[in-house]
């Protein structure tokens, strides 16, 4: 079931219909001012980045000036996992359940009272 796009001769609209039968004869109308001279036009399309490649893209903590890097938590996890990859550690399950959440965007409970606080700063 494709999914063509066409923009109005007229009005200059841009819609989408979904064509359920391609054996049936189809003639577009503009759904805004009832014209039938539609010119088909090229389809958008999504690129859906891996989790490597976002991770790829946002780099080190090092290459982000102030504390931007750590307010996103998935950030967290990473930095996490690889400061034990570097030290030839395995991860404790119960540190690699909050890296999942993390990724999901759940900042870790004993965190989130640090929320606003910088990752920087001295604590007594």
């Amino acid at each position: 079931m494709p999914i063509y796009e066409f923009v109005c001769q007229n009005c200059h609209r841009r819609m989408s219909f979904l064509i359920r039968d391609i054996s049936t004869p189809f003639v577009p109308k503009c759904s805004s001012c009832g014209n039938i001279n539609l010119c088909r036009v090229i389809s958008g399309f999504a690129y859906h980045k891996s989790l490597k490649t976002v991770w790829e893209e946002s780099g080190e903590p090092t290459m982000h000036p102030g504390d931007d890097y750590y307010r996103d938590p998935r950030n967290i996890g990473r930095w996490v996992e690889k400061k034990f990859q570097d030290m030839g550690q395995e991860i404790p399950s119960q540190i690699q359940d909050k890296i999942q959440a993390a990724r999901e965007g759940v900042l870790p409970e004993p965190l989130k009272d640090l929320g606003s606080a910088s990752p920087t700063a001295a604590y007594d």
